[in-house]
């Protein structure tokens, strides 16, 4: 993980005032959508690995909201992992891949401290 990425859904506000910012503080980086390339388990785990699993995946999700409570329940990392990778709008957006760190969400004060 070298060149700059970010992850995320063209329609999400967050992930749109994300990509503006960049362009605006001209980054070069390479935008990928959810909807077109779903997250794999190796990818999820890196990212995992870094913030951990209660900050990647987003229970205040409709998305998760609509899950059987019974599987919400006893859900363990690699259903969580699963449901990600079959439901990517459970994943806190955008990530930002940045200079071999991850980052999650939107906030410009936290952008512009990390790339200046």
């Amino acid at each position: 993980m070298s060149a700059t990425k970010i992850y995320g859904i063209k329609n999400c506000d967050t992930v749109r005032k994300a990509v503006k910012w960049l362009e605006a503080n001209g980054q070069t980086f390479e935008f990928v959508d959810f909807k077109k390339t779903a997250p794999d388990q190796p990818l999820l785990e890196s990212w995992i690995a870094e913030v951990g699993l209660d900050k990647l995946f987003n229970k205040r999700s409709t998305t998760w909201k609509q899950l059987p409570e019974q599987e919400r329940a006893t859900a363990d990392e690699a259903a969580m992992i699963q449901w990600m990778q079959q439901y990517p709008t459970l994943i806190k957006r955008p990530v930002l891949e940045y200079k071999d760190s991850v980052h999650l969400g939107f906030k410009k004060d936290d952008y512009q401290a990390l790339i200046g």
